[in-house]
């Protein structure tokens, strides 16, 4: 696999008036977020309602977002939870063509970073994918074990959901100096939640990868401000961060599951029939619906005026 580049697409899963996944408005979605051009999809993740799908839906949404893509760019699968769930879901999503695992926290249970790195390599093993492992909540790497799952043959990736900068960089120059000679390297991502808010910051550790939710419902915002933090176009990023990323943000921290609630109302909103979530995450309120679609149109107004 080669190395990922750009803005990271991180789909939503549409659901019915039934409440059954839709495969066609899965390949709607997916299709048009492929056209406006980003640099990875990452199907049946955090914000495609990963803890809500049974196997057989997981299985569905892999591999409806693998034929869409149709190889124009690399379709990574979320997978985790226990250890032979995360293994069956790895084979699945291999045999549906899939380009790689996203290997999300195991459920439940706070482990050592020596049980981490087990984790890993026992998903790891259930096929020849590459493997980004995901370092948040439940999942937090120390510095020896982060450089320890780095050394694993199919571990491609490191996303930091935890955001603690003095923490990443030494985990940085520890997988650094562990692969130093093997001729590997290890790919970092910002995988904080609307990951424009500090992906300044990120860079500033050579950290230029990023996830971005609002790709989901308005690719143009994302692309936007991915142009300008890349050519380091300051006044643009601090345009769109003031004017809709900050707003964004202080909206989706108002409930909890709005990371997820608001991106699939933001889909809603610019005219794509997704459903709602799952329980336990709620719909947003129709206060905050308003709030979101202003919010949009400034967004839009702003990458108008750039």
């Amino acid at each position: 696999m080669s190395d990922l580049d750009g803005v990271l697409f991180f789909p939503v899963t549409p659901f019915d008036a039934a409440g059954r996944v839709d495969p066609a408005r899965l390949r709607d979605h997916v299709s048009h977020g492929v056209s406006a051009g980003p640099g990875g999809v990452f199907v049946a993740c955090g914000t495609g309602e990963f803890h809500a799908l049974d196997a057989g839906e997981h299985a569905q949404v892999v591999r409806t977002a693998v034929e869409t893509a149709a190889r124009q760019v690399p379709v990574f699968a979320g997978v985790g939870g226990p250890v032979p769930v995360a293994r069956e879901q790895a084979r699945a999503a291999a045999d549906a063509g899939a380009d790689g695992l996203l290997l999300l926290p195991p459920y439940l249970v706070t482990a050592p970073g020596a049980g981490l790195v087990a984790y890993t390599r026992a998903v790891a093993g259930a096929s020849e994918l590459p493997v980004i492992v995901y370092h948040r909540t439940n999942a937090r790497f120390d510095i020896e074990s982060a450089a320890a799952v780095a050394k694993l043959p199919t571990v491609v990736g490191f996303k930091d959901g935890v955001g603690d900068l003095d923490l990443l960089g030494r985990i940085i120059v520890a997988v650094r100096q562990a692969l130093a000679g093997t001729g590997k390297a290890l790919q970092f991502f910002n995988g904080l939640p609307t990951a424009e808010m500090t992906a300044p910051a990120y860079r500033g550790l050579g950290v230029r990868l990023y996830s971005s939710a609002v790709f989901c419902f308005a690719p143009e915002i994302s692309l936007a401000f991915h142009r300008a933090v890349t050519t380091g176009d300051e006044k643009t990023v601090q345009r769109l961060t003031d004017g809709f990323f900050a707003p964004f943000v202080a909206l989706r921290d108002t409930v909890p599951g709005y990371a997820v609630s608001l991106v699939k109302a933001g889909v809603r909103l610019r005219g794509m029939e997704v459903g709602g979530v799952r329980p336990p995450l709620v719909d947003p309120s129709p206060d905050h619906l308003a709030t979101l679609e202003k919010l949009i149109d400034v967004g839009l107004d702003l990458v108008a005026r750039t």
